[in-house]
């Protein structure tokens, strides 16, 4: 059903801490221009849990908007499940193409709670569901034993697998075929998982490189193995900084040296400073110093 790169984009705010969708508009459409597949919006790296259930149904409009025909997924990443069942309800009414849900970052579920919560999401929203397992950001991991599970229901339609473990790829593909769309959602694993039956990344570096990103895609999806490789060894440096507490702040300051936008966060995130801002913005800069000349697919 999914297949390809998906940005999860940054949502962009106002000097006075509104959402500032003229900005938003101008970025995600370089993402669509790129060739991206579809936007993943109000995700981790989009501030989901800091957003309210209004705005988040407002930056779903504002990537609708620039997205056209291709897909566009709205983030689930409340705390309890009548607040996840409530914006899966609302996604839905306001047309959109499925959602990415993440068990409750707050609370966590055991290995029952995670499927019952997972479920009421779905049937709230009765929209196509990208499962989020991510152990080491959330603290629950979403196993292949309960995707099993899930499996019965035919609105889980893809997984976004952050477990930090490529041997998990396989697992998944080994366990289910394709009855699940695998993507990657760990950028510095991308290459290798694309290698073992990826069909898609969750992709954060996107925002800041959307070519280079679409890139590796579909080289790797052509075959092209040796070509997309080398790409990706450039990126390399960029895409660690995805894995990352500060991952917000590290990919907003990426944007601000690659596509001249700023680097407003909502508090309690603050933009990077000091040693910490002047080793993210070398990195960059080499990487900008150095960019690839991209081949033609």
């Amino acid at each position: 059903m999914w297949t390809g790169v998906f940005p999860a984009v940054t949502t962009k705010f106002t000097e006075d801490d509104r959402l500032d969708h003229a900005e938003m508009e101008r970025c995600f459409a370089l993402q669509m221009e790129a060739g991206c597949d579809g936007i993943i919006a109000c995700g981790s790296l989009g501030e989901g849990p800091m957003l309210s259930h209004d705005e988040k149904i407002d930056v779903l409009k504002t990537a609708q908007k620039i997205a056209g025909n291709k897909p566009v997924l709205l983030t689930v990443n409340e705390p309890g499940t009548r607040e996840a069942t409530a914006i899966a309800r609302r996604a839905a009414r306001e047309g959109a193409n499925g959602l990415m849900v993440v068990p409750s970052p707050i609370y966590h579920t055991n290995a029952e709670e995670t499927v019952a919560a997972l479920r009421a999401v779905a049937e709230a929203g009765d929209l196509p569901v990208m499962i989020y397992s991510n152990r080491l950001a959330y603290r629950v991991d979403v196993t292949v034993d309960q995707m099993e599970e899930l499996a019965k229901d035919k609105r889980f339609v893809a997984i976004k697998e952050s477990s930090d473990d490529i041997r998990r790829s396989t697992e998944i593909i080994n366990r289910f075929g394709d009855r699940y769309d695998l993507f990657t959602g760990v950028d510095n694993l991308a290459f290798e998982a694309l290698s073992v039956g990826a069909i898609g990344w969750v992709a954060g570096l996107v925002t800041a490189f959307p070519r280079e990103t679409v890139a590796i895609y579909q080289l790797m999806k052509q075959g092209r193995r040796e070509e997309a490789l080398t790409i990706y060894r450039w990126f390399r440096p960029l895409l660690d900084l995805d894995v990352s507490t500060y991952l917000v702040q590290n990919i907003k300051l990426a944007e601000v040296l690659a596509i001249n936008t700023n680097d407003r966060v909502r508090m309690p995130r603050q933009p990077l400073s000091g040693e910490r801002r002047k080793t993210v913005e070398k990195i960059v800069r080499d990487a900008l110093a150095a960019r690839p000349e991209l081949p033609t697919f």
